[in-house]
Order: C-alpha cells, then structure tokens, then sequence
C-alpha cells in the first residue's frame, strides 16, 4: 500500500511546497516547523488506519460514548533529519513512545557509499506497530537496513514507512525488502544524481533544518 499525500487536496501540499522552496529554505526554523505540520498530517491519515475500541468519558452532564486506540503505536526515526517529522508525528500521537536510529552514507573514494548504523535506542516493540519516519527516501537502503535490524530484534505487528519525499527506486526498493510495510509520502520524484540524490526532491533535510555538518 503506498498513500500519496500529493494526489489529495490537502494543506499538507503548502508545506511540501515551502520544504522544496529555496527562498523559504533560507529561514530553518520555518523549514523544521513545515516539516513538523507535515508529520501531523501524515499523523492523522495514518490514524484513520488503526484500530479503536470503543470506550465511555465522563462529562460535566453524563457520559459520553467515545473511541480510543486499541494500542499506541511507536514512532521511530533516523538521526538526525528525522527529528522535524518525528515531532509532528508526536504532537498528533502524543502518548507514543519513540525509537532512534542512527544512520548514515559512508562514502568511498570511487564515488559509492554503504550505510551504517552506529546507534539504536528504542523501546520493546514485540506486538507493536511501528511508524518509522525520514524526510527522504532516495535509495531506500537506509530505511530499510533500519528496519531489518528492528524487526531483527522484535517481533513487530505491523509496519508503517513515512517519507515527505520518495524517489520511484526507493520506493521499489522498500517494496521489495519490507513487502508488509505501508508506504506514506508527501511526493514522489522519478529521479536520481549519480550521487543518489532525489531530484527535484528538496535538498539535504539535515543541512537545512540543523545547519551544514562537516
């Protein structure tokens, strides 16, 4: 399953909007802030997908029939671009527990890169469902070397894969490798640099929310 946000008449559009812009780009604290409302948004599609039971609030004048999750789920995400997204996602699943893995491109001298994780903080996500969140999903081996290793260690019940923007090959990538997880993405771009960057795309997600890193 792969929801595109882009294909809806959403306000989530604006944002994907001003995340691409190279003017907006300028000014980081609007570029985290857009990238956290798009996590709410993608926080509230998604929770149309859980399951509720049903439950009793008490008023001031009596009681009201009402619906809670059955179970929270757990939102994880790659240091450190993820952080933005991570916390919108938080702010609309605000009882939530996280999971943090670090991940990163180490980059040989012929120009080709591999990924490592060097760290993995997260909560016990046996009968879990897990919501892993990254700005960008450009070859998808980052996502899913992340989420092998989880699910590696835990016995997750479902996997749900949130990007605000996914290149064609990393989408099929993720597919292929984590065929039970349900894609969400802002938009969805059919190229790559050779240096596997997606174009248009937005940029470097980390750069530009935390500042250049050396």
């Amino acid at each position: 399953m792969i929801f595109d946000l882009s294909k809806t008449n959403s306000i989530a559009n604006i944002f994907i909007a001003e995340l691409r812009d190279i003017h907006v780009q300028k000014d980081a604290m609007r570029f985290r802030k857009n990238m956290e409302r798009l996590g709410e948004c993608f926080a509230y599609e998604l929770s149309k997908t859980l399951k509720y039971k049903d439950t009793e609030t008490q008023t001031q004048l009596g009681i009201a029939q009402t619906k809670e999750l059955l179970s929270q789920p757990v939102i994880g995400t790659i240091l450190r671009a993820g952080l933005p997204l991570h916390a919108g996602m938080l702010n609309v699943f605000d009882r939530a527990e996280s999971a943090f893995v670090t991940a990163f491109r180490k980059a040989h001298s012929s120009g080709s890169f591999v990924i490592e994780m060097e760290y993995i903080s997260s909560p016990d996500l046996s009968g879990k469902t897990l919501i892993m969140t990254d700005p960008m999903l450009a070859t998808g081996l980052s996502m899913v070397l992340c989420c092998k290793e989880l699910m590696g260690r835990y016995k997750i019940r479902e996997l749900h894969v949130v990007c605000a923007i996914a290149s064609t090959v990393g989408i099929r990538y993720v597919q292929a490798n984590l065929p039970h997880a349900k894609l969400w993405v802002g938009a969805i771009d059919e190229e790559m640099t050779s240096k596997s960057y997606i174009v248009p795309g937005l940029g470097d997600a980390g750069d530009l929310s935390y500042g250049v890193k050396l």
